[in-house]
């Protein structure tokens, strides 16, 4: 095994920059995938997380474009010759500063894109001329669209979270650029976990690929310490608390399956003396990277996240994972994880397990070959005949950061006023006759009640009959029967439409 960055065949400029960057020795990952990238060949390429597979990406491309020409003779505007895709926006910017400090004493330029800020300064990058591209596919979708990215001149592909940006949320959007740059092209896939789904897919990609694996498939990190503690759903936020005050843990990354569920766990710690923020793609880009960057500096206790911050992020030192929620998907327990135990360090993995998430445990068992030591803490005994429920998969839950769009999200319209919202080229309502007595209508739920919008179809709001019967459909539940569950003592049911 070659033991420095010199004999992988990387420049001295490179080597400087890694060097300067206190990296010496390169990482198993590092050492199967530069050779292979530098080769010019497509690769598939797994390792666990925190093992520097970005480097291992990165550091051979730059070499390919300080050593190589474009194709294109233009001299009107700098060609992308490089396109790299990631899951979240959180991720594109870290990449990006990677490329910026391993590329510090070459020439090569990047530019980020993603959603949630002014898409301006980002033309003008594009304008100027750039090499390489960081994107969100969404975002990198909209400067298509206005004719101010050129992708016809693609070298290398790679996709970092392959796993991710292949599975059914992002695969539309893929397939759109996937058909807007060059067939012949190196293709690359990073990840630290896929499914036998995945690579069939991937192959389709990928031309006679080297595979690289350098650990063991959905493998986890051997320095990260696992456990579960077992505790009965309504108590999970209440033991989460007392835990992190009685051990005065601070900078816990804890994961919860959905936003609705962040936001209230986050002001339950914040009321019970743990200062928390959450982040999550209902949180504009501002406020996200605020909270991250508290979070990192240690001016956060914790940081209550959904599963945007699974993909990528490197936080030095981070000492405890939480997944107050587990998964739907067991691959993603792999990644989230992985946020701690980095680059040779130790850290601490908990999960609080009630009833309802024992199936889950299973399938990430499962999957990572090896048995979770679970804990009971004193005060918080489970109680034995509690019966599992059904977890509720909400509306667009596990779905991809699509806010990078730079557009809002859609949301139900609200309904505090009690009154029906009208649509641009609608009639306005009818005025009841005050002359004659008003007509008995049938009994209606009240609004603030209702769990999610009516859709009405056009036809029926500009042509409904004078005396319509009432439908003999029954009313779906309110939000006081919700089963979607947030596990906090103290807080009602949500009222929100999704859990997007």
């Amino acid at each position: 095994m070659n033991s420095s960055f010199e004999a992988l065949g990387l420049s001295e400029a490179l080597v400087r920059a890694v060097t300067e960057l206190g990296y010496t020795t390169p990482t198993a990952i590092q050492v199967q995938a530069i050779p292979a990238v530098l080769s010019g060949g497509d690769l598939l390429a797994g390792a666990q997380t925190g093992t520097g597979k970005t480097a291992g990406f990165v550091l051979p491309i730059l070499q390919r474009l300080s050593t190589t020409q474009p194709a294109s003779t233009s001299k009107s505007r700098k060609p992308v010759r490089v396109l790299i895709l990631v899951p979240t926006r959180e991720l594109a910017a870290q990449v990006e500063e990677s490329v910026r400090e391993y590329g510090k004493h070459s020439k090569a330029s990047v530019c980020v894109v993603y959603g949630g800020v002014s898409i301006n300064p980002q033309i003008s990058a594009l304008r100027r001329g750039v090499d390489i591209v960081v994107a969100t596919p969404g975002r990198l979708l909209d400067h298509v669209g206005q004719r101010t990215i050129d992708l016809s001149q693609v070298e290398v592909l790679v996709l970092d979270e392959a796993d991710r940006m292949l599975d059914m949320g992002f695969l539309p959007d893929m397939k759109r650029v996937f058909a807007l740059i060059p067939k012949s092209r190196q293709t690359l896939l990073f990840s630290a976990t896929f499914s036998d789904e995945i690579r069939t897919l991937a192959a389709t990609l990928l031309r006679n690929p080297a595979m690289v694996q350098a650990a063991p498939r959905n493998s986890t990190v051997e320095l990260t310490t696992q456990k579960i503690w077992l505790v009965d759903r309504g108590r999970k936020a209440e033991l989460l608390a007392h835990m992190i005050t009685t051990n005065q843990w601070f900078q816990l990354l804890i994961f919860t399956r959905t936003k609705h569920g962040a936001n209230r766990l986050s002001e339950f710690l914040n009321k019970h003396g743990v200062t928390a923020q959450a982040i999550h793609g209902n949180k504009s880009q501002g406020a996200r990277t605020r909270a991250l960057n508290e979070f990192k500096s240690g001016e956060l206790q914790a940081l209550v996240a959904t599963d945007i911050a699974a993909r990528g992020l490197d936080i030095e030192q981070l000492p405890h994972v939480v997944n107050f929620d587990l998964p739907h998907v067991p691959e993603d327990y792999v990644h989230r994880i992985g946020r701690t135990g980095r680059a040779g360090a130790t850290g601490e993995a908990i999960s609080l397990v009630c009833a309802d998430d024992k199936p889950l445990l299973a399938d990430i068992e499962k999957l990572i070959r090896r048995r979770v030591p679970t804990e009971i803490i004193a005060g918080f005994e489970p109680n034995p005949s509690e019966r599992a429920e059904p977890i509720v998969r909400q509306r667009g839950q596990g779905k991809p950061d699509h806010g990078s769009r730079g557009r809002p999200q859609r949301s139900a319209p609200r309904r505090d006023s009690g009154q029906q919202p009208q649509r641009p080229n609608s009639r306005p309502a009818r005025q009841e006759n005050p002359r004659q007595p008003a007509r008995q209508q049938p009994a209606r739920e009240q609004p603030a009640t209702k769990s999610r919008a009516q859709p009405t179809r056009a036809a029926e709001s500009h042509a409904a009959p004078k005396h319509a019967r009432p439908s003999a459909q029954p009313r779906r539940a309110t939000d006081n029967t919700s089963t979607v569950r947030t596990n906090l003592p103290g807080f009602g049911q949500p009222s929100h439409r999704r859990g997007r």
